[in-house]
């Protein structure tokens, strides 16, 4: 039988949902403050929905972005857990909202405007900018190869980023082979 939605989960349960070692979630508890879960006789831990969200949101930022603990700290000082679980769920609508009420950047910010010790490697692209579009608007930003016109600097951008992702899945493909 499966839980419901709103049920607790054991950290197992989580570990599991996360794909994450159990002394991972227990790590984060202790560098993310808002990592809280009920803690019953004996010590186990029982996750909210609402902390589960939260650790996905962690998760996809630590891994799927390259933040670092310390810029991950930093947008949760700064923009909330709800914010950070809207990261994860995909919610672009939720993630522009509390980003525009609480005056900050929405995610991913940009390279140069980060600090150096918040994000390791390079950001993936906005959900909402990863559709090709292959239009010939005739803009500027066109490459042109011997007289012909190619693929914009921002249609190569996210095809590169496309390519990247590939790259990841067949190694983890691999790893599991």
């Amino acid at each position: 039988m499966e839980k419901s939605p709103d049920a607790f989960r054991t950290i197992s349960e989580v570990a599991d949902e996360l794909d994450l070692p159990q002394h991972v979630l227990r790590f984060w508890e202790t560098r993310f403050q808002q990592i809280k879960p009920m803690k019953r006789g004996g010590g186990r831990r029982y996750y909210r929905p609402e902390d589960v969200d939260l650790l996905k949101g962690i998760r996809h930022l630590l891994y799927d972005h390259g933040y670092t603990i310390k810029g991950v700290q930093k947008l949760l000082k700064a923009n909330g857990n709800k914010f950070v679980a809207a990261i994860a769920s995909g919610d672009l609508a939720t993630v522009e909202a509390l980003a525009a009420s609480s005056n900050e950047e929405p995610l991913p910010p940009k390279a140069g405007v980060v600090e150096e010790d918040q994000i390791v490697g390079r950001p993936k692209a906005p959900a909402s900018r990863r559709f090709l579009s292959f239009t010939g608007g005739g803009d500027d930003s066109e490459i042109s190869i011997g007289g012909k016109t190619s693929v914009g600097k921002e249609d190569r951008a996210l095809l590169q980023e496309a390519l990247y992702d590939l790259l990841e899945c067949k190694r983890l493909l691999d790893q599991v082979r």
